[in-house]
């Protein structure tokens, strides 16, 4: 069957179906990846997204169940120059997941990188170019939307029982990657909604902030939480909760153009002088800074990475440490802190 992908401003590129029939509306986003196609599809800060593989043949791996991100896909649907295997094509179809192969992903790649990100539709079946161009331009951007009470869990629970450190972890959009990271560096793991009060988190060790789609900027809730934790718990922030630890105090957030995704950013470590190689996804960033609490910078844009906060116990980083998927030079990071919370509990 054939299908399409049109963008709000017009732009159509045509391909076959590989997944779901379907109209999936989204923004328009690419990853520059060339492994992990289904962790990115079921991250939840992939939540709202048409996602863009830039690899050439995705899905020659097949699929497992160990890899997914999450209990479901958040993608709305995937665009690919070439789908390889039925493993993964139905993987998409048994998951309701509309996807379109052969479509000119360079040609894609180069309108979304000049253009920027943009809201877009795939469409599976009978509906008309400029009838499924209309319902995108009445569709909201991405700026301004709060999504992380969507993708959030509902309740509390137990990630990991024992350890040497009680581990708080704020779902925003948490991937599982993570919660087994933290169980491996010796964690007892505790996932809270996203609407959790500070009185509850500052009964643990520590609080990881996680990462979570949308934009930081309307969760103002969830930043006085954050700011009522500083300086009592342990805090660490990851991806969009890098960016919430930032707005609590006091840096600007700003939506990218067609934001960070891929496993191959660099970013430099300012203490060291060395080259981090990270797994990013990631639509708005921390406005570049100097300020010393400035650990971390982005080699593509000079956008803020990393914040380190002695005085207030924070520490955050806006790339991905458990590298799920992605090269591993910052599992340390992970590592690291789980160690000092544990000291720290330990004194």
């Amino acid at each position: 069957m054939k299908g399409f992908l049109v963008l709000e401003d017009g732009t159509v590129f045509r391909g076959e179906s590989v997944g779901a029939e379907g109209f999936a509306m989204g923004e328009a986003v690419f990853t520059t990846a060339m492994t992990g196609y289904q962790e990115v599809v079921t991250d939840p800060s992939y939540a709202e997204q048409i996602v863009c593989f830039t690899a050439p043949m995705v899905g020659n791996y097949g699929v497992a169940s160990t890899r997914s991100e999450s209990g479901q896909p958040w993608a709305r649907a995937a665009v690919m120059r070439e789908a390889r295997g039925p493993a993964w094509t139905d993987w998409l179809l048994e998951r309701s997941i509309p996807a379109l192969s052969g479509i000119d992903t360079r040609s894609l790649v180069v309108h979304l990188r000049e253009q920027g990100a943009m809201r877009a539709a795939v469409v599976i079946g009978d509906c008309a170019v400029g009838e499924a161009q209309a319902v995108v331009e009445a569709q909201p951007s991405m700026e301004g939307r709060s999504l992380a009470a969507e993708v959030s869990t509902r309740e509390p629970y137990v990630a990991s029982e024992s350890g040497r450190a009680r581990i708080a972890v704020v779902d925003y959009g948490c991937k599982r990657s993570i919660l087994r990271r933290l169980a491996l560096a010796g964690a007892a793991v505790t996932v809270h909604p996203h609407d959790v009060g500070s009185d509850e988190l500052l009964g643990y060790d520590g609080v990881l902030l996680s990462n979570g789609p949308g934009d930081p900027g309307p969760l103002a809730a969830e930043v006085v939480v954050v700011r009522e934790l500083l300086g009592k718990v342990p805090v660490l922030g990851i991806c969009l909760g890098h960016q919430l630890l930032a707005l609590a105090t006091g840096h600007e957030t700003f939506k990218l153009k067609f934001g960070h995704r891929g496993a191959n950013h660099p970013v430099l470590e300012r203490a060291t002088g060395r080259v981090l190689v990270t797994s990013q996804n990631h639509g708005f960033a921390v406005a570049p800074g100097e300020g010393r609490e400035v650990t971390h910078v982005s080699l593509y844009d000079g956008t803020v990475e990393g914040l380190d906060f002695p005085e207030l116990r924070a520490r955050s980083v806006q790339f991905h440490p458990e590298a799920g998927p992605g090269p591993h030079d910052a599992w340390p990071i992970l590592d690291s802190w789980v160690e000092e919370v544990s000291l720290a509990a330990a004194a």
